[in-house]
C-alpha cells in the first residue's frame, strides 16, 4: 500500500466533516471556548459619544493660545454623566470615559495643568482631538463584529457584552465516545500486571478533547476480544465520533479493525509523516435508538442556556478514528489531523494551526522518507532545541517541548536553518 501524504489525509478528513448543526442560545458570560453559529452585529455605536481618554481639562483651542493660560473651571463631568455645552473661556474638569461637553476641542491631561483658586494654568498648548475618543471609533451601528465559525476567545465574548448582547448562539458541543484495547493496560492507581503498561493515551486524549469542548464519553478499558469490542462501538455509536487507540492492525489481538468493519466500514491509511504512520477512518452504524442509552445525553438546558433545536446531523453512523498505539504518535496525530477534523464538525471557520519561521539551533543530519514532526524547545538565545529522543514511545519529548517543527520528508537541517515552527499554544485548545 502507497502512503498518503499528509496534506491527503488532513483533506480526507476534512471533506468527511460533518457540521454540528444544532444550536443553542447561552449566556455571553459562558460562552467562552464555543463556536459562534452566526455572525453577530452591534445594535450600537462604540463608543456613543465622543469622550475624553484621560483625567484632566477640556477645552476650547482658541482659549489656550499660549502656554500659561490661566481659564476658569466651570462645570464637573464625571463618567456616566452629560455635560453642558463649554462656554467660551472656560474649562471643564473632566475624567476617563466622560463624554466630551459641546464645544470642547481638545482635553488637556491634569499633569500638565495647575489648579488653583478655581481656575487652572494650562503648562501645554493642546493640538486639535488631543485626548478624545471618537464617537464610532471602536465599533459602528450596523457593523458585523463576531463572523459565524469564530470559536469565541475570552476577548470575544468580552466584544460581545460591549455592545449589550446577553446571548451567543453556538453549536452544540460535539459528543466524543473513547476506548482503549489492551489486556496488558492498567490505570494508574492499580497495581501492573506482569508485562503491564499504564494506559498514558487515555489521560492524554481526554485531556485534548476536554480543552477542545467536547462532551466525552469514556467506555475506558475494553477486553481484548472481538465480541466485548463490537459491543464497545454499538454503545459509542450514540456519539458524534468514536475515538480508539491502538488495535487496528492486522494482528491476532487486535480486534478494533475487525469488529469497526463488522459494525460498519473502515480503511486503514498508512501515512506518510512519523511519528504516526497507522490512521484507520471509518464509521459505525447506529443499529436502533437501544443504544443511545450509553452515552450520556447532552445537559438539558439550564441557567444561561436555551436550547434551539436544529436538524440532528448524527443519521445512521457515527465517524470512528483509530489512532495508533505509541503515547508520541497518538499525541501528534490527534493535533495535527484530529483536531482540525474536530473542529470542522464544530463548526469552526479556521482549522488550521498557525506557524512562525525560527531558527533551528540543531542539526538533522538523517532524514526520514515520511515527513517529521520534531519535539523542540524555543531556547533563551530565541531559537529551537531539539529533545535528544525522537522516538515514538518517549511521551517526555512532549513535556518538555514547546512545539513541533515541521519538517518535509528527505529534508537535512543544519544548525541556523530556517524552520517552520508549530507552537503547542497553537494546537492543544
Amino acid at each position: 500500500m502507497s502512503l498518503l501524504s499528509f496534506d491527503d489525509t488532513l483533506a480526507k478528513l476534512l471533506a468527511a466533516a460533518r457540521v454540528v448543526n444544532e444550536i443553542e442560545e447561552v449566556d455571553t458570560l459562558a460562552a467562552a471556548g464555543r463556536t459562534l453559529a452566526r455572525a453577530q452585529t452591534s445594535g450600537i455605536t462604540v463608543p456613543p459619544l465622543d469622550n475624553s481618554s484621560m483625567d484632566g481639562y477640556a477645552v476650547r483651542l482658541a482659549d489656550v493660545p499660549v502656554a500659561g493660560t490661566r481659564l476658569p473651571v466651570s462645570q464637573r463631568i464625571p463618567a456616566g454623566s452629560v455635560g453642558t455645552p463649554l462656554q467660551p473661556g472656560t474649562t471643564a474638569r473632566i475624567f476617563t470615559g466622560a463624554p466630551l461637553p459641546q464645544g470642547a476641542d481638545a482635553v488637556v491631561m491634569q499633569e500638565l495643568c495647575e489648579h488653583a483658586d478655581g481656575a487652572v494654568a494650562f503648562n501645554h498648548v493642546p493640538h486639535a482631538g488631543e485626548n478624545i475618543r471618537r464617537a464610532g471609533e471602536d465599533i459602528c451601528a450596523g457593523a458585523e463584529i463576531l463572523a459565524a465559525g469564530t470559536r469565541l476567545a475570552p476577548q470575544d465574548v468580552g466584544l460581545a457584552a460591549s455592545v449589550g448582547l446577553a446571548k451567543l448562539p453556538v453549536f452544540r458541543r460535539l459528543r466524543v465516545a473513547v476506548f482503549f484495547t489492551g489486556d496488558e493496560l492498567s490505570l494508574p492507581g492499580e497495581a501492573l500486571k506482569p508485562g503491564g503498561i499504564y494506559n498514558s493515551n487515555r489521560y492524554t486524549l481526554r485531556g485534548l478533547l476536554d480543552a477542545l469542548g467536547c462532551e466525552v464519553c469514556d467506555l475506558g478499558i475494553v477486553p481484548d476480544n472481538l465480541a466485548a469490542t463490537r459491543t464497545a462501538l454499538r454503545e459509542a455509536a450514540a456519539s458524534d465520533i468514536i475515538i480508539t487507540s491502538g488495535g487496528v492492525s492486522v494482528g491476532e489481538e487486535d480486534h478494533v479493525r475487525a469488529a469497526v468493519q463488522a459494525e460498519g466500514a473502515l480503511d486503514l491509511w498508512k501515512i506518510a509523516i512519523k511519528p504516526g504512520k497507522p490512521l484507520a477512518f471509518g464509521k459505525v452504524s447506529r443499529r436502533g435508538t437501544a443504544q443511545v442509552s450509553a452515552i450520556p445525553p447532552a445537559p438539558s438546558p439550564g441557567k444561561g442556556v436555551t436550547e434551539v433545536r436544529g436538524q440532528s446531523p448524527l443519521g445512521d453512523e457515527a465517524a470512528f478514528i483509530g489512532l495508533p498505539g505509541n503515547p508520541v504518535s497518538t499525541f501528534v496525530t490527534f493535533i495535527m489531523l484530529v483536531r482540525p477534523f474536530l473542529l470542522a464538525m464544530q463548526g469552526a471557520r479556521e482549522t488550521a494551526p498557525r506557524s512562525l519561521t525560527m531558527r533551528a539551533d540543531f542539526d538533522w543530519p538523517k532524514p526520514d522518507r515520511r515527513r517529521e514532526f520534531l519535539r523542540v524547545r524555543i531556547n533563551a538565545a530565541g531559537g529551537l532545541d531539539l529533545f535528544p529522543n525522537q522516538s515514538s514511545g518517549v511521551l517526555t519529548s512532549c513535556t518538555w517541548a514547546d512545539g513541533l517543527v515541521d519538517t518535509p520528508a528527505g529534508q537535512v537541517l543544519k544548525r541556523g536553518d530556517a524552520v517552520r515552527f508549530i507552537p503547542f499554544s497553537e494546537l492543544l485548545y
